[in-house]
């Protein structure tokens, strides 16, 4: 029993250190260089295609909460006569 837990352990532990030898490419630079560019765009923005969807519909579901809740409290104010 001890030497299976041990030879678990001695395998978790190899794939666990061979495995954070990959290596990543810092992209620090290139993404400073991208949002820091005077090129007019706002910076919530300069992410590209998925930052302008997810602003468009942020804005949409803002708009709408904001009327439907404008709705609701207007028939709370004035509710229907029985």
């Amino acid at each position: 029993m001890y030497r299976q837990l041990m030879s678990l352990q001695q395998l978790s532990s190899r794939t666990i250190s061979s495995s954070a030898r990959r290596q990543v490419d810092n992209m620090v630079k290139e993404k400073q260089k991208l949002f820091q560019a005077d090129n007019g765009i706002p910076v919530h923005l300069k992410g590209g295609a998925k930052d302008a969807v997810l602003y468009r519909a942020t804005m949409a579901l803002t708009v709408f909460g904001s009327g439907f809740v404008v709705y609701e409290l207007l028939n709370a104010a004035m509710p229907k006569k029985a």
